[in-house]
């Protein structure tokens, strides 16, 4: 089948190149994709998918475009790459677009990255409802639960890309995930409600069915009773689970195009002592069956270890070719991969013994942070530390501030990697911080 892909890629190649255009880059892809979904004990949604698709991005007279199309029919894709050609050299010139140059694709990482499970592919309908019935049975056993979902999502995805300046790579990877969600009767009308999921690119790294169904469970049952937080300022414990969106956040505007149109917090900050020497982060696309592994990213560029914070210090950015000519700076890669957190010597229990006395987050309620200042406000669930345990639920609570100066503040990093994450981030601890609540 990858073959089969990288022959379409080629030909689509060949077909930009014979309709007039100057460079061009195409990837075929073929995916299938399986859900199995069980709810309050019955088995209620069973959906299997594959799908297909060419991308096509071309440059032609100094113009660019892309397209994508499903309909791979040679007599249609023929049209379809004519008519992308024609419109692309319709476009305004753009003096910064150009393909990906060779010496960014030279050298591509040839480890085996393990993305692949052979057995995946032999799942079947026996297998997916013994999991879900094991994830049902143990996240509704409880008095309390009003309802319960499990659910199995499992796939392979193979893709193969070419460019007519001589790049060629492919990628193939399986996934294989399961999870539940409860929702609980608390007080009067209230719910108390929460989930698990974990998977990976392997079966053999799945954790027993029952017990994730159970720690789904357990999650829901220790938001009962769950009240309005205080307003305060205090210490705050971010769960390792609930890390890697507080990081994603921190790291969003940390890419050529938010600098070069002026939206970004990052920029000028190259080489700056700008966090915490607590935080240390790597963009690392080569983990052996990480989530985000690849050999190269979208534009063809060869993967490799990328630091973007190195003890506080800003030593890197996401650079793409295109944002990288605009704003006068090296490409390194255009888009992240798996993001590593550099871990500390703490566990989680550890870590509620420093704080003593503050606020456990488990999980955020939406909110918005600004990409150009770092001003945010973020909900929240989770639970009052006091006297070095986890206390009484909260919710209902808003944490407010900056982000550089909260990664300023960042005082302790736990040893608990949360493993079901492209960010595998441990527990945080940062000090001075401000909620707003009751």
């Amino acid at each position: 089948m990858s073959a089969k892909l990288n022959d379409q890629a080629v030909h689509a190649i060949e077909l930009a190149r014979k309709a007039g255009a100057s460079d061009a880059f195409a990837t075929a892809g073929q995916s299938r994709d399986v859900e199995f979904e069980y709810r309050d004990g019955k088995l209620e949604k069973v959906k299997d998918t594959t799908s297909q698709s060419l991308s096509l991005s071309v440059y032609a007279d100094g113009r660019y475009s892309s397209h994508s199309t499903t309909d791979l029919n040679p007599g249609r894709l023929q049209s379809f790459v004519r008519d992308a050609v024609a419109m692309t050299r319709a476009l305004e010139p753009d003096e910064f677009r150009e393909i990906t140059p060779e010496r960014l694709f030279r050298d591509l990482p040839q480890q085996d990255l393990d993305l692949v499970d052979a057995k995946v592919a032999t799942l079947d309908r026996e297998q997916r409802v013994a999991w879900c019935r094991a994830l049902d049975e143990a996240a509704r056993d409880h008095k309390r639960v009003i309802s319960a979902t499990a659910g199995v999502y499992d796939g392979t995805s193979r893709s193969a890309s070419a460019s007519s300046n001589g790049f060629a790579g492919q990628h193939e990877a399986t996934y294989c995930w399961f999870g539940s969600e409860v929702t609980l009767r608390d007080q009067g009308d209230k719910r108390a409600s929460d989930w698990f999921y974990a998977g990976g690119a392997h079966v053999s790294d799945l954790p027993d069915a029952a017990g994730v169904g159970q720690q789904a469970l357990e999650r829901a049952l220790v938001r009962l009773d769950s009240a309005k937080g205080p307003t305060m300022k205090s210490a705050m414990l971010v769960d390792s689970r609930a890390a890697g969106s507080l990081i994603g956040r921190l790291l969003r505007p940390a890419n050529a195009r938010s600098v070069q149109q002026g939206q970004s917090f990052w920029a000028g900050r190259l080489g700056e002592q700008a966090f915490s020497k607590q935080l240390s982060i790597v963009d690392d696309p080569l983990i052996r069956r990480g989530l985000a592994s690849r050999r190269y990213d979208s534009e063809g560029i060869a993967a490799s270890v990328l630091p973007i914070i190195d003890k506080g210090v800003i030593r890197n950015i996401y650079v793409d070719t295109y944002y990288g000519r605009k704003g006068d700076m090296q490409p390194t890669t255009g888009s992240p991969s798996n993001r590593r957190v550099t871990t500390g010597e703490y566990s989680l229990q550890d870590l509620l013994a420093k704080v003593n006395n503050g606020v456990y987050v488990t999980s955020w309620l939406g909110g918005n942070a600004d990409s150009t200042t770092g001003d945010f406000s973020l909900g929240l669930r989770g639970h009052l530390i006091e006297n070095g345990e986890i206390g009484a639920p909260v919710g209902e609570m808003n944490v407010t501030g900056n982000l550089v100066d909260l990664f300023s503040r960042l005082d302790l990093v736990g040893n608990d990697i949360y493993p079901y994450s492209s960010t595998l981030a441990p527990s945080l601890v940062f000090s001075d911080v401000d909620f707003s609540g009751a």
